[in-house]
């Protein structure tokens, strides 16, 4: 028997609601994700050093790896608790709730300006290379030849993004879908930036062009890839790339230090290549009037 410590807030009405069954996806050291029958969608078990994001409940555990958990054991909720086959029973009595919403953009972006020029140096100097963040030698001529894609499909959507040029943008956001390696390649990463960063003004203007990535994500990439960019996709992303925003926006020089160090944390050059796509997304947005 183990509590919860904090989750989703649509995630957990569903263990209220007895409304969620289905079966383990894939296991890693500090996650877990299953697939919910009702909705097709994958939800995350993590444990206790991982933050809260869309679909996830966090738990108070250290790890994974002593529980037996295999592919394809059961999901289900009764009383309102969630069972992992017979291994684990959650509880979610006193859990706290999270609900991801971002904030939005400010009128007079001066600050901002002065912040993202220096999150792009921060990023420059600590960022994990092998990605969107150009690695300084190749060790094979495959790495080398990613990489040439990378730099160059992300600098032609960065620049149709920032001339409100909608169509080519979707292709070249296309051509970046499942792009890199590793479990979510960097070209996906890259574009849970972009799509993060749309998604953060009162008129929003591109919900087209969101949910068409989401549709082209849906057969180029694997489902934990598709599910962040399809959450991303409405303004739903994990609860440390919000915290960079509001230090970008309203924070001090510290404070955007500490929560950019968070994301640069995330995986393997995941977060590097997801903070890029905020620092690309937020550029073209500037360059474009605030018209994205």
């Amino acid at each position: 028997m183990i509590f919860a410590k904090s989750g989703d807030v649509d995630f957990i009405q569903k263990i209220k609601n007895s409304n969620l069954s289905g079966f383990v996806h894939s296991i890693f050291h500090r996650t877990f994700n299953f697939q919910c029958l009702e909705d097709g969608e994958l939800y995350t078990v993590a444990c206790n050093e991982i933050d809260n994001a869309p679909n996830t409940l966090v738990i108070d555990v250290d790890c994974f790896d002593r529980m037996d958990l295999k592919i394809k054991d059961t999901i289900y909720v009764e009383n309102q608790i969630l069972h992992i086959a017979n291994k684990l029973s959650i509880h979610i009595v006193n859990v706290e709730q999270w609900e991801s919403k971002l904030p939005l953009l400010p009128n007079n972006i001066e600050r901002l300006k002065d912040h993202l020029a220096f999150m792009k140096n921060y990023i420059d100097l600590h960022g994990k290379s092998g990605g969107i963040k150009k690695a300084p030698i190749f060790h094979t001529s495959f790495e080398k030849e990613m990489s040439k894609l990378l730099q160059e499909r992300t600098g032609l959507l960065l620049n149709d993004l920032a001339n409100n040029r909608m169509t080519s943008a979707l292709q070249h956001a296309e051509s970046l879908i499942g792009l890199g390696s590793g479990l979510t390649p960097s070209g996906d990463d890259f574009l849970v930036g972009i799509l993060t960063i749309l998604n953060t003004n009162s008129g929003f203007t591109n919900k087209s062009f969101c949910e068409e990535v989401v549709k082209k994500a849906k057969s180029l990439t694997n489902e934990i890839s598709y599910m962040a960019i399809k959450k991303a996709s409405i303004g739903k992303v994990r609860e440390s790339l919000i915290q960079l925003i509001h230090s970008l926006i309203n924070g001090t020089e510290e404070d955007l230090i500490l929560s950019l160090n968070k994301v640069l944390n995330i995986g393997s050059s995941s977060g590097t290549d997801i903070a890029l796509g905020l620092v690309c997304g937020l550029e073209a947005k500037i360059k474009a009037g605030g018209r994205l």
